[in-house]
């Protein structure tokens, strides 16, 4: 599941993103959602989000939903 729909984004997802910095070369950042910084329904680089560890970037992909 892609991360460009806040609808299928929320607290607790394990997901990938992609930081500011690694935008250029694509590289993926695994972790856990905490909070949901975008607040349009959609966007087309992916809804932004800060990870429970403070990185911030925007989701590339859902793995799983994983706590609740």
């Amino acid at each position: 599941m892609n991360g460009q729909q806040r609808a299928n984004i929320r607290a607790g997802l394990e997901v990938d993103i992609v930081l500011k910095q690694d935008q250029a070369t694509g590289k993926l950042t695994r972790g856990i959602v905490k909070d949901l910084l975008t607040k349009s329904p959609t966007h087309p680089h992916g809804i932004k989000v800060r990870l429970t560890n403070g990185q911030v970037g925007r989701v590339k992909q859902i793995i799983s939903g994983a706590t609740q």
